[in-house]
């Protein structure tokens, strides 16, 4: 590589040295799409030329008709210093900028190939302007790690043979200052509390509503136009590994939030990038989304297949993320998603597959799963697609989970019922478990639920404000006790009275009164019971951790069921009693003959319930019940549930 010998007479006119850090098997891997590791080619990088401090800056404008990088340092002049064009097919422009640092605020002057001049931030920029403000920032990703132990642990943590119970929440309204609530805390701040408060509550994992930079605070992050840098809203990117290393130490994984379905049309962003429809797909029935009114990326693109995998990598490599919850994957999958008849685009066949995003969730899986031990990446993915969480070898997608959406929407429908109606509606609990085990299924009560008029989870319930909180325990110990993992949204765990307001901290307050505080208790207590009962996560994606004693018991709205472990004595036994009568002597069916206990009441006083509790064993009657030789008679809690095992 050589540098141009023009002079230097002041700083802003230090000419742009011919330099690069691509090879020749760097470009040809990106433009067959399978350049993995791209954030360490294209951007802005601080390295030494000859000795010389400086930045090296290379971004993918293949129709631009010319490419500068503007900033304070030249007073924003759009030719002061204008990239070299590579002589190959790429279509990158790079050069190396003496003297430009860190901290240095930039952005792409590109005259685009309809002739008009654009301002453009990076794409692969590690840090960006506060916003408002939309320049990026020469920055690093240069952390000295702390969480080599948690890394050496987690492929036997992270794993879908322990429990996964997730927290999901938003760093901008979780907790806020509480001297100056409209105060948004830093990366470091929230470690601080939230870190003892996972902890406390047993949740094994946290996810992060999107923390990429993005413009528009209401969109909570899901319109991105900084794919590869920490929202500035909290601090460095730094700070952020910091936060991740501190949950680490804490053996808490986490999970991020990750938006490959879809970017806004910023002026600054990737749309229209070099004056083509370059990241998005040229044909707007299949480049504009009608529902988030934004623009869907041409996965057919080999180029855009290695910048959004390299995007995946990237958070595991640099931020030492465990896992990615992949948004709004079904509307990846299918052109007419969301469209009217006549709206959509079709594949080369005729359907309306997206056959570039199948590829591409494919290949993402592949390269993540293989990059990286003991993470997971999760699919919010609503439709019937076939095989997403099965082995991309058999066919599949490649995910690990799948977000439970009919599960979820079938619980509240019926959740939401009057108890004496709830007979009409048994087997809207009963259902799931005839596909329960098609897929690796996660069971989400998220953000989605507690938004846009559907109320808060304890609203939805009905009944006095005891038979709210009694229902709404009810629901998280079926939630629980049912195959799969969990993960509750924040503020769902303290029984939250209003929907979610990203505007401003939880109502933490709330916990002053012995209602919420149950409700937290009975979070807490679901979480201990979770990660300490193998039956409920040993073998919870196969059929053989299931079975009924009593699915049919319509009239009097019980349940009881059976979930395995390995071994015969972590057999557990779940009742659910969904009316508010005090169920007295009811006989339940045993798996075998075998002595039990209560090891969980959802009606317990330090729960905000009745107390009425089951002190003391059972001991197995010869009495046959639910076609089964052996049984107990028990008492059942109103709108409660009961989780039974053999006594030592």
């Amino acid at each position: 590589m050589s540098k141009s010998s023009k002079s230097v007479s002041k700083k802003q006119s230090t000419p742009v040295w011919i330099y690069s850090l691509f090879t020749d098997f760097d470009t040809s891997l990106f433009i067959s799409g399978k350049h993995f590791r791209l954030y360490e080619k294209l951007g802005a990088h601080l390295i030494e030329v000859d000795g010389t401090p400086g930045t090296f800056f290379a971004v993918w404008a293949p129709n631009a008709q010319q490419v500068g990088v503007t900033g304070n340092f030249n007073q924003w002049s759009k030719t002061a210093h204008p990239l070299y064009r590579r002589l190959d097919s790429s279509g990158i422009w790079e050069g190396f900028i003496p003297e430009i640092g860190k901290g240095e605020v930039y952005k792409y002057a590109i005259k685009g190939f309809d002739g008009i001049d654009i301002e453009k931030g990076d794409p692969f920029a590690s840090r960006w302007e506060h916003p408002p403000r939309t320049a990026s920032v020469v920055w690093d990703t240069d952390y000295s790690w702390k969480d080599k132990n948690w890394l050496s642990k987690r492929p036997k943590l992270n794993t879908l043979s322990q429990p996964v119970s997730v927290y999901e929440l938003h760093l901008g309204s979780w907790q806020r200052d509480p001297s100056d609530p409209d105060r948004i805390l830093t990366y470091k701040e929230i470690a601080n509390t939230l870190v003892p408060y996972i902890l406390e509550m047993g949740f094994t994992h946290v996810e992060l509503m999107p923390i990429m930079e993005y413009p528009y605070f209401p969109s909570w992050g899901y319109q991105i136009t900084g794919y590869f840098a920490a929202s500035s809203r909290h601090g460095t990117p730094q700070e952020l590994m910091y936060l991740i290393e501190q949950l680490h130490k804490s053996n808490i994984a986490v999970i991020l939030d990750w938006v490959p379905s879809h970017f806004p049309g910023d002026a600054h962003g990737l749309y229209k990038f070099d004056g083509t429809h370059l990241y998005e797909h040229a044909d707007m029935r299949k480049g504009f989304h009608p529902d988030w009114k934004s623009y869907i990326f041409n996965y057919d693109r080999n180029e855009i297949r290695s910048f959004l995998i390299s995007n995946a990598l990237f958070w595991m490599d640099k931020y030492h993320a465990d896992g990615l919850r992949v948004d709004a994957v079904a509307s990846m999958l299918y052109f007419d998603f969301s469209r009217k008849d006549g709206e959509a685009g079709t594949n080369e066949y005729g359907g309306s597959d997206n056959l570039g995003a199948i590829q591409f969730l494919k290949d993402m899986n592949e390269a993540v799963y293989g990059n990286y031990q003991g993470v997971l990446t999760i699919a919010e993915e609503s439709s019937t697609f076939p095989g997403v969480t099965h082995p991309v070898s058999e066919g599949g997608l490649g995910f690990g989970l799948k977000w439970m959406m009919g599960w979820m929407n079938d619980t509240l429908k019926y959740f939401k019922n009057d108890p004496i109606n709830r007979k009409y509606h048994h087997h809207q609990l009963t259902f799931s478990i005839t596909y329960a085990f098609s897929e690796k299924f996660m069971m989400p009560f998220s953000h989605d639920e507690v938004v846009h008029g559907k109320s808060s989870m304890i609203y939805k319930m009905p009944g006095d404000e005891w038979q709210k909180f009694a229902n709404l325990r009810t629901l998280y110990t079926y939630m629980f006790t049912q195959p799969g993992s969990k993960l509750l949204f924040m503020g769902n765990e303290i029984a939250q009275n209003g929907e979610w307001n990203f505007t401003k901290s939880l109502d933490w307050d709330l916990l002053q009164y012995d209602s919420h505080k149950g409700m937290q208790n009975t979070v807490k207590a679901l979480n201990h019971l979770y990660r300490t009962e193998p039956a409920l996560y040993a073998n919870n994606y196969s059929y053989e951790s299931f079975e009924w004693i009593n699915a049919d018991d319509a009239q009097q709205s019980v349940y009881v069921y059976i979930r395995k472990g390995l071994k015969a004595k972590d057999t557990l036994i779940v009742i659910l009693n969904l009316t508010p009568v005090f169920r007295e002597n009811y006989r339940v069916g045993l798996p075998f003959k075998a002595e039990w206990k209560e090891i969980f009441n959802s009606d317990a006083v330090e729960l905000f319930g009745s107390g009425k509790v089951n002190d003391g064993t059972y001991l197995p009657e010869q009495v046959g019940c639910h076609f089964r030789e052996y049984s107990i008679n028990m008492d059942i809690p109103p709108l409660g549930a009961v989780v039974l095992k053999q006594a030592k």
